[in-house]
């Protein structure tokens, strides 16, 4: 399609559990699509979606891939995701940049770990869903048992738009199509079901339907739109997409369906900093000013920094001079790219509703917002609710001299990846590098050591604990410094409380009649801070304590900020010693998918970790996800531990639920450590 309006543009996001077929269900449909003269394979390493060397030698997806194809009467955009656990934050990174998620599920597994969580991730952001049931001519399918289980997991609003036929070697329409025969349920059944749910979001066009016991297809267009709008609708397809069969016809359900730009619930903009930010509403009106938004920072090996985003409003051509934030000076867009997997496609111009991509913009960053005006000043995406990195390991680099470029390269993985994080412990000189599992984590030290030639030794790193403290207390330090020339002077008195958990920290100025000037306050505060990076118990930070200052004395002469920052910090030490620290520990929320024979090894072995079971659902038959809770601690060397119980058939995930105080055997531990290191430091 040489020229395209918005109207015309799907966006879709084919998400879902690993190894359902994601990527080769996105190579039907660009073959069937034209896009594509013959499908290629992902254990041959020939796909579009998976051109990574790295993806080529785990035989599947690591990051998120655009995909575009034409049909004569609209483009569409697919983003194939990942979908093992390790790597899900592709998966949600990517939701803000389409109207729809395709979940894809395997017919012959049913639902998965991820299955549910992204149909969760999906409706939290609006999106119009889609359930895609693959593989249902495969051994051992049973298409209409996991049909039963998506109705009983999310709803009677899942209501099949076709059915499968002659074996899963075709499907049959339900939608458009009044009759017919399928390998289960019946047609007309399906077609009546399909539209009894969509016309109830229309009350016209219900007395309509129970007047004359039909309507027409074209009628249901708005309503159907609405219904998915609003979640009263999320339609089942069938395919294979091995075979073909109901490839077709599930392009013709997203051309003919699903929602254009214009239809779709809008994007969750806000405007505004902090409690002030009110929702803000973008317009897909390519003659307005432009809003896009950043879902996928690509470093790039050949063409380096790639912000790729997706326009809400306006039209981005090349020449086009953008803002980037809050910030104050444009770039011009030199270059404009569309991504067809490993391929940058130079374009003209992106409208609301596409994809596209920006070359050597070192000021673009993920989740930020491009615009063409300062009356777009200010405008963020809703945050997305990324699962908290818990796997660590600490780093150094295995040559001399290569320290400086691990900085360097692991500022680049980060900026790719969200669910990355960089942690520096000066107090050990570690640096840890946090994912969502090992095999995240191995994945990127692997493409550090191949794309970038940097080789590192790792290590486990240090559990993130936390200190906090248990009663109030107060504090009081006079910092007294005569050296002949200027003295400083400091006095300072203040009070401690604990916070809820997860409360952080709170810093309260309540001195009366210039006791402690004004200018002076901040630095106290700035010695309070130093304390909260080194805890007093094993030398953890310190969180979910509010500190009120309350009163002091200052010399009109001596007093300087150097002074008030030492007494602030011997205050507040001076009051943590009488309020009872304690050290707490990460508590992970897990979740558990094995078969139903390993139940009792698995509920065992996390009560052997000081875990609990909370809860247990049949996935399907022979196979169970068990839900529970376990000290982070616990849970190292895990995986394998989980991979003997089962026989290499389970699969595990887990995420930060809070912190509870550790067991008294495990502070004294810690706090044995930490005066060792502090003798040890000391001595040197």
């Amino acid at each position: 399609m040489a020229s395209y309006a918005t109207e015309q543009i799907r966006t879709v996001a084919l998400v879902g559990h690993g190894a359902v077929g994601k990527t080769t269900l996105a190579e039907a449909l660009l073959v069937k699509s034209g896009a594509l003269p013959a499908a290629g394979s992902v254990e041959r390493g020939t796909t579009v979606s998976d051109f990574d060397p790295l993806e080529k030698q785990y035989l599947h997806s690591l990051r998120a891939s655009l995909l575009h194809c034409d049909t004569p009467d609209a483009r569409i955009h697919l983003i194939d995701t990942p979908g093992f656990p390790d790597f899900i934050g592709q998966a949600i990174g990517v939701l803000d940049a389409v109207e729809t998620a395709a979940v894809v599920v395997n017919a012959q597994t049913g639902i998965e770990m991820i299955t549910s969580r992204m149909m969760a991730w999906a409706a939290d952001r609006r999106l119009c869903r889609v359930v895609i049931v693959n593989k249902i001519d495969a051994e051992n399918a049973d298409p209409e048992r996991v049909l039963g289980a998506i109705q009983a997991a999310f709803g009677k609003e899942c209501l099949p738009i076709n059915l499968p036929a002659d074996g899963g070697q075709r499907v049959v329409d339900c939608f458009f199509n009044p009759s017919g025969t399928s390998d289960f349920s019946s047609v007309a059944d399906a077609h009546r079901a399909l539209v009894d749910q969509v016309v109830e979001v229309d009350e016209e066009l219900m007395s309509l339907y129970l007047e004359q016991g039909e309507v027409e297809p074209s009628q249901l267009h708005a309503p159907f739109e609405k219904a998915l709008r609003e979640g009263h609708l999320v339609p089942v397809c069938f395919v294979s997409a091995r075979t073909g069969a109901g490839v077709a016809e599930l392009l013709d359900v997203f051309v003919r369906l699903l929602p254009n730009p214009t239809e779709g619930n809008p994007p969750r903009f806000t405007k505004g900093e902090g409690e002030a930010a009110v929702e803000f509403d973008s317009v897909p009106d390519a003659s307005r000013h432009v809003l896009a938004h950043v879902f996928k920072v690509v470093m790039d090996p050949f063409v380096g920094k790639l912000g790729v985003f997706r326009v809400h409003q306006g039209t981005v051509t090349r020449d086009t001079q953008l803002f980037v934030g809050e910030g104050r000076k444009a770039f011009k867009v030199g270059h404009l790219f569309r991504l067809q997997g490993g391929k940058n496609i130079e374009i003209d111009r992106a409208v609301p509703g596409d994809l596209a991509a920006v070359a050597k913009v070192d000021e673009i960053q993920f989740d930020c917002v491009l615009h063409d005006s300062h009356d777009e000043d200010h405008i963020h995406m809703a945050p997305l609710a990324f699962p908290t990195p818990m796997h660590g390991v600490a780093i150094e680099p295995k040559r001399r001299g290569d320290e400086g470029r691990i900085s360097d390269v692991l500022a680049r993985m980060t900026a790719e990846d969200p669910t990355l994080k960089l942690e520096h412990d000066a107090t050990l000189n570690e640096t840890v590098l946090w994912g969502l599992g090992e095999l995240h984590l191995r994945s990127v030290l692997e493409r550090m050591a191949s794309q970038f030639k940097l080789e590192v030794s790792t290590r486990p790193p240090r559990v993130p604990y936390r200190e906090t403290i248990t009663t109030a207390a107060e504090g009081h330090h006079r910092h007294k410094k005569q050296t002949g020339g200027a003295g400083q002077f400091g006095e300072v008195y203040l009070k401690i409380e604990p916070l809820p958990r997860g409360a952080g920290f709170e810093f309260v100025n309540t001195v009366k009649g210039g006791a402690i000037p004004t200018a002076l306050i901040p630095a106290v505060q700035k010695g309070v801070e130093q304390v909260l990076a080194e805890g007093p118990v094993a030398g953890f930070p310190l969180h979910d304590v509010r500190v009120n200052v309350y009163d002091g004395k200052f010399h009109p002469v001596d007093s300087k900020e150097v002074a008030f920052v030492a007494a602030g910090k011997k205050a507040f030490l001076d009051a943590i010693a009488s309020a009872k620290p304690i050290v707490l520990e990460p508590i992970v929320s897990v979740e558990i998918n094995c078969p139903a024979a390993s139940m009792g090894d698995v509920a065992g072995d996390l009560s052997s970790r000081r875990g609990q079971v909370t809860g247990t659902q049949t996935l399907q038959a022979g196979s169970l996800a068990v839900t529970g809770f376990a000290p982070l601690v616990e849970l190292e060397g895990y995986a394998a531990r989980l991979k003997s119980m089962t026989g290499g058939q389970g699969g595990w995930t887990m995420a930060l639920s809070h912190y509870e105080q550790a067991p008294p055997t495990l502070q004294q531990q810690l706090a044995a450590e930490y005066a060792k290191h502090r003798r040890h430091e000391e001595d040197t």
